[in-house]
């Protein structure tokens, strides 16, 4: 049931992990000056699988951006467990839309480069590699190079590298779009069970609602020019123990997914009051 409320606030039992205070961002391009994100304020929580919706140039690459550390916000600050963030770190780890796995290593070497690069013990490193190859289904391909695996276990040694080095939060920019409809599937099923294990705070941006009801606790939604957040909701479908199947089968998904939909075709020019969901 919806009811017109307020936007989701941080549980007081939940320290952010990320938090974002005022945050604008201005670019140029072809000699105009962009306005790409406005007075963005935002907590991504421990264990919080975030997921942002919006259309085309509504500003969530740029958003992810921020947090990663490529680009300095133009006002305003980010801070990782209340320090201010400023550049890339091992603090947070990033899975793009292409896997960027190096061809020249082969799937274990790929997941072993981050803890390599942070001078884990070879013995330690070797098990840690072992470990996040198995989470991923892919313990059976760790000897294989890069152009042998398929789309879908490529982004699997992707996400097993991002694993490895233990970030405080995730980063994901559109991981699966690439990919086809049945891959995909089994991709957001594998990677729900892998947050279960997990429970790495997860910050995914994707352009699927249905995606975005099937993984996220929480499910933010942007509206371009400028780039703003205009929702912020708790999930309900993902707070309760049933499967993909079932969450797709049942009313509320519906509801929830037409929702979305309306607040996200709204556009710029038009006021969305924050709703919260009542499961």
């Amino acid at each position: 049931m919806l009811s017109s409320v307020t936007s989701h606030t941080a549980s007081a039992i939940s320290c952010p992990v990320i938090e974002v205070r005022n945050l604008n961002l201005y670019y140029k391009s072809k000699n105009k000056q962009v306005h790409a994100l406005d007075s963005i304020n935002l907590q991504l929580n421990q264990n919080d699988f975030l997921c942002v919706l919006g259309s085309s140039g509504c500003g969530k690459s740029s958003l992810l951006h921020v947090l990663a550390g490529f680009r300095k916000p133009t006002t305003g600050e980010v801070l990782i467990d209340g320090k201010k963030h400023l550049r890339p770190n091992s603090e947070v780890g990033v899975v793009f839309q292409h896997h960027n796995l190096f061809p020249w290593l082969s799937i274990e070497q790929n997941v072993a480069f981050g803890l390599k690069m942070k001078a884990i013990p070879r013995v330690e490193r070797k098990k840690l590699v072992s470990y996040y190859l198995k989470l991923v289904g892919l313990e059976s391909s760790s000897k294989m190079w890069p152009h042998q695996l398929s789309e879908g276990m490529k982004q699997r040694a992707s996400i097993a590298r991002t694993l490895a080095t233990d970030p405080k939060v995730i980063l994901m920019d559109e991981p699966f779009s690439a990919l086809d409809a049945l891959t995909r599937r089994s991709m957001q099923n594998h990677l729900r069970e892998i947050w279960k294990k997990t429970r790495k705070s997860v910050f995914f941006i994707t352009h699927d609602v249905e995606e975005a009801l099937l993984l996220g606790t929480r499910i933010v939604v942007m509206h371009p020019n400028p780039g703003k957040i205009v929702l912020d909701i708790s999930n309900p479908l993902t707070q309760q123990d049933k499967s993909v199947h079932e969450m797709e089968k049942s009313k509320e998904f519906n509801h929830l997914r037409d929702y979305l939909l309306s607040v996200i075709s709204k556009g710029s020019n038009e006021t969305v009051a924050f709703t919260k969901f009542d499961s």
